[in-house]
């Protein structure tokens, strides 16, 4: 029903907008109703979080709700008008509301390149926010017409948003994360570009610099091929939109957990499902760019995946030392490659330290650590503490008979063990 009016909105895994190509978060307001009181019809959506990004108008439902089948939202562009707030029934006895007119199709349906009618949609917030601020980026947000700047809707643009603007009015993105410092350079260089055009507009100034372009061209080619592949990179790693306390208010922590649930899981599909906290810190600050976190703002954002469905969580091993890992790595597949290891016959007669396994699981030698006393914790490894550092052997105290001692049973460990000393020796 709600798709009949309003277009749905994609979301992550974690339950975060997925933002178009430019579209920057602006503000957010939680337990906020969306209907409209003109057309009865009208689905309404009730106690939802409500996202203004610099393109769109996000409703997002309650989490007792399936968020993918009712999120909505409602294009700036077309947004008609806003009315300007009616103090009167802002009273003790009634929520504050926000209207505004969009355009639409004569179904009824939000048109985002206008439509022969018109629909006024009402939002009632119900949260303890102010919407009063959050009004006023509305405006700001709808006068700016970001998305005719940057052209995500019709998918011409690059995440960068470089280009030129369209009119005077338009909105520029914050500079924040590693691709918001990029369009500020790109900006930068455009600016540049102007203004050597203007410098030699002289024919002759063009006509001495000809000779030496053509013999420059190639070099100049390569150079801008390897920016053009570094800032690939760069977005790759970088978050457009990072999560701020400015823009989410109380819901900072909330909505800090959900951007990280989506930002760890390629990370963590390198690392082989789990990762240091400390490393993850440094990633996440990093694809950010100027927005930085705390270090207790990660914890806490960590600590609230246990509220949430989503695939990651937050672990602390015996030593103290925290990780996040994927719901579904196993430590048991992790075990099975310790064991073959230490099978080896030069393990079986030395041991093995943390960097030999780290070289076999692909880790840091502090997570490999990690890993072999958790082994040893399950029985399957015995340790050796000298004063060059640990070392890990195969637990044999398993298969030793207390009756007899000197009792070996075929193709164990035990045997396996005597038959690698017996060689050596």
């Amino acid at each position: 029903m709600a798709e009949e009016f309003l277009p749905a909105a994609e979301l992550t895994a974690s339950g975060r907008p997925v933002l178009k190509s430019g579209e920057v978060e602006c503000s957010l307001l939680s337990a906020v109703d969306l209907l409209s009181e003109d057309n009865p019809t009208f689905p309404h959506f009730k106690s939802g979080l409500l996202i203004l990004t610099t393109h769109r108008l996000l409703w997002l439902p309650p989490e007792t709700t399936t968020r993918t089948e009712t999120s909505a939202f409602v294009p700036l562009s077309a947004v008609q008008h806003i009315f300007s707030p009616m103090k009167s029934i802002k009273s003790m006895f009634h929520s504050p509301r926000i209207r505004f007119q969009v355009s639409a199709t004569p179904e009824g349906r939000v048109a985002v390149s206008g439509g022969p009618k018109s629909v006024v949609i009402t939002l009632i917030v119900r949260g303890k926010t102010d919407p009063d601020s959050f009004l006023g980026k509305f405006w700001d947000a709808w006068r700016g017409r970001a998305w005719e700047a940057s052209g995500s809707e019709s998918g011409s643009r690059s995440e960068d948003g470089a280009g030129s603007t369209s009119g005077s009015l338009a909105l520029r993105a914050p500079v924040v994360g590693v691709a918001g410092i990029l369009r500020k350079e790109q900006e930068m260089w455009e600016s540049t570009d102007k203004s050597l055009q203007d410098a030699f507009q002289d024919l002759n100034a063009l006509m001495l610099l000809s000779g030496s372009n053509n013999q420059t061209s190639g070099a100049n080619d390569d150079e801008m091929g390897t920016k053009e592949e570094m800032q690939d990179w760069l977005l790759s790693v970088g978050i457009v939109s990072p999560v701020t306390k400015e823009s989410a208010g109380a819901l900072y922590h909330q909505q800090l957990s959900r951007q990280l649930a989506d930002f760890v899981k390629i990370p963590l599909e390198r690392a082989g499902g789990m990762i240091n906290l400390i490393d993850i810190y440094c990633l996440f600050n990093r694809a950010r760019g100027t927005e930085l976190i705390s270090p207790d703002d990660l914890l806490q954002a960590c600590s609230l995946w246990e509220k949430f469905d989503v695939s990651v969580m937050l672990r602390k091993f015996d030593s103290g030392v925290m990780v996040i890992q994927s719901k579904t790595h196993s430590d048991e597949e992790v075990f099975a490659r310790i064991k073959s290891l230490m099978m080896k016959p030069e393990a079986l007669q030395n041991g093995i330290s943390a960097s030999d396994a780290a070289m076999t699981l692909g880790v840091a030698p502090a997570m490999a650590k990690e890993y072999l006393l958790a082994a040893e914790g399950k029985g399957l490894l015995c340790r050796d503490v000298s004063p060059d550092g640990f070392r890990f052997y195969i637990n044999l105290f398993l298969e030793l008979n207390s009756d007899d001692i000197y009792f070996v049973k075929d193709h164990s460990r035990y045997s396996t063990w005597i038959g690698a000393v017996s060689t050596s020796s």
